[in-house]
């Protein structure tokens, strides 16, 4: 995506997101930077109408509406009840790096753009939202390097090629997609379309393709269905509480607190000569509990399953190497 229509996006995101009331698409060309750059009024709503579509396959909730009884055309915003995250559940050490981003993110390096196209809003009349911390979810930032690839295949119409890990039970298998859309719901990336391997429509979870993207057959083979709602199709799926995960590790003994809190003691053990406790724990998010585990270092070692235990392994041989250490 071009820089400039990226950037327009991102103003037309801050702008319906930061105002009560419906705003025409003559309203939204006068406040948005980047549609005084059309040359016509045909020009400017084909550029409006391919930033809507961009936006609803990106998962923008847009809202169609009118503010009173006697406006004369529909106007646009966003709902923040539905543009927002939902409840997070985060451990101590993951609160404390999403405290230090936000504190960053309230510094006046990163506001100052956001408050400058506040202030337009509401010199153009534009009834905005007095609270001044307008929560903009970075639904346009996307690091899966599934990302490029997919949107580039929807986007020409080709089918789709990757391995899939799913993580209960631990498995990576093929899979071959005709591409319908990338959308994003609640902080994750989703891939939906039609799977062929089942036969049947399914969504993709990004961070959990494993490898390339690989694009196969012409280009137009694969078309979009008309009555086929992305975003809701993506949140009538995943609504369902996440699978679990079981698994056995070994903690030192007065160490691993947060573990400890989590799960239910098994027995004593040594472990390499030293003393700890087995303990059997449930992992709600099973894929990123790798991480979390890595976190405790030497303290917690994982007995079972064999795949979580060589994942946190190579979480460990990474940090090391990271850090100028040679394992």
């Amino acid at each position: 995506m071009a820089t400039a229509r990226a950037e327009r996006l991102v103003n037309l995101v801050l702008c319906l997101l930061s105002t009560r009331q419906y705003l025409t698409a003559e309203r939204i060309r006068a406040i948005v930077p980047g549609y005084a750059d059309a040359s016509t009024d045909e020009a400017f709503f084909r550029m409006f109408e391919r930033d809507k579509t961009e936006l609803r396959d990106l998962g923008v909730p847009l809202e169609t509406g009118r503010s009173g009884a006697f406006d004369a055309v529909d106007g646009y915003r966003i709902a923040r009840r539905d543009y927002e995250l939902g409840d997070v559940d985060l451990e101590p050490d993951e609160a404390a790096a999403v405290a230090l981003a936000a504190r960053l993110w309230d510094s006046p390096q990163l506001t100052g753009a956001a408050h400058g196209a506040l202030i337009k809003l509401r010199a153009a009349g534009v009834d905005v939202d007095q609270d001044v911390h307008v929560p903009v979810e970075p639904k346009v930032r996307a690091t899966e390097p599934a990302f490029p690839p997919l949107l580039a295949a929807v986007q020409e119409g080709r089918v789709v090629e990757f391995d899939y890990r799913r993580p209960v039970p631990v498995e990576v298998r093929k899979r071959t997609v005709e591409p319908w859309g990338v959308v994003a719901w609640r902080g994750r990336w989703y891939l939906v379309g039609h799977d062929r391997d089942r036969d049947a429509p399914r969504c993709f979870r990004l961070s959990r393709i494993v490898g390339e993207v690989r694009a196969v057959g012409r280009p137009g083979a694969v078309a979009r269905p008309d009555d086929v709602d992305l975003l809701s199709f993506v949140a009538r799926t995943q609504r369902d509480p996440q699978t679990t995960a079981t698994a056995k590790l070994w903690v030192a003994k007065g160490r691993g607190q947060g573990v400890r809190r989590r799960a239910r003691p098994l027995g004593e053990r040594e472990h390499d000569g030293v003393p700890g406790d087995v303990l059997e724990i449930e992992l709600r998010f099973p894929d990123s509990a790798a991480g979390w585990i890595a976190g405790f270092g030497e303290d917690v070692v994982v007995l079972e399953p064999e795949t979580l235990a060589k994942t946190v392994r190579e979480k460990l041989v990474g940090a090391l190497r990271g850090a100028g250490v040679k394992v």
